[in-house]
């Protein structure tokens, strides 16, 4: 029978009533791109969504993570550096050619580190807004289109860094978790009414090689400029990555992408974090922030009202969405 349909498809196909790329777009399940998926919460996501029948294409960097993710059933490995346009139109370029289309967008790439404002060097500060600022902002204007001719979904990588108050030396990398926040909010008012719902995952503490990486970094650094890597430096990465794998698998976040990515009702927001203690953590610091907004100013909101709105959001369509 398949070899029936087959052989149906390229008399369609040789008479010209569809093109070449439909009946390729036909053999695919929806078309998933995945930036940052070498490792991680974007390898785990790849997976799982290759494991349900999607076809994914996964961005990575080095030629032994493009060669891992290629031997994937139904995982497409893309050299995308977030950072390189040239390879961000390639990657663009041959989507197009293959004709497989682009349901959905990940904006997962993403990298860790900073330091404290007065010690840390502005490149080293430069760097981490390169990736997780401009590298979304990049691929989000280069697939969009694709994703609206679609009517698909973009979902991009925060983190309850983006809520928190930043702790010293994390005010770089949380900067740029606080920017995917308004980012979000102002691309899913452009696209909604072009047909397409854009939502942002904000993680806990799961594991993944963030942490890992941001201090081989600074190491990698120390040895490039002649220096020596401290045994303190040395104990701190091994405490690092210790604590990293410590945590849970990222199980529960793939759960929030997927239902960002296909749910008929999908939300604006998915916080999803490992115990109770995060949550309360995350929420508690909104609620000392709406504290402080409120303090200063003759229009000051009384708790009675305070409470009032915030039982008009509970019940109201934003809960909802």
């Amino acid at each position: 029978m398949k070899k029936l349909l087959q052989a149906a498809l390229m008399l369609i196909v040789s008479f010209g009533l569809v093109g070449v790329s439909d009946v390729l777009a036909d053999e695919h399940k929806q078309s998933i791109l995945i930036t940052g998926a070498s490792t991680g919460i974007g390898r785990h996501l790849a997976e799982s969504l290759a494991e349900e029948g999607y076809h994914v294409y996964a961005g990575a960097r080095k030629d032994k993570d493009l060669a891992a993710l290629n031997a994937i059933d139904n995982i497409t490995a893309v050299r995308l550096d977030v950072t390189k346009q040239d390879e961000v139109d390639a990657v663009v370029a041959m989507i197009k050619e293959k004709g497989t289309g682009l349901y959905g967008l990940v904006n997962n790439a993403g990298v860790g580190g900073g330091g404290e404002v007065l010690d840390t060097p502005i490149d080293d500060q430069s760097f981490v807004y390169r990736v997780n600022v401009e590298g979304v902002y990049r691929t989000t204007q280069a697939f969009a289109p694709m994703v609206i001719e679609s009517k698909g979904r973009i979902v991009t990588t925060g983190s309850i860094a983006g809520t928190l108050s930043a702790f010293p030396g994390f005010s770089s990398y949380a900067g740029s978790k606080h920017w995917i926040e308004a980012f979000t909010d102002g691309v899913a008012s452009e696209l909604e009414p072009k047909g397409v719902w854009v939502a942002v995952v904000e993680p806990g503490n799961y594991k993944s090689n963030i942490r890992r990486s941001s201090m081989a970094r600074a190491m990698d650094k120390i040895k490039a400029g002649g220096g020596e890597v401290s045994d303190e430096l040395k104990e701190a990465y091994e405490a690092t990555a210790a604590r990293e794998l410590s945590y849970k698998e990222p199980d529960e976040v793939t759960e929030a992408f997927m239902h960002a990515l296909f749910d008929d009702k999908p939300l604006r927001r998915y916080m999803v974090v490992p115990n109770a203690e995060e949550q309360n953590w995350t929420i508690a610091t909104k609620i000392n922030e709406l504290v402080q907004l409120n303090t200063w100013g003759p229009y000051s909101y009384s708790r009675d009202e305070l409470v009032a709105m915030l039982d008009e959001a509970l019940a109201g369509d934003d809960a909802e969405e």
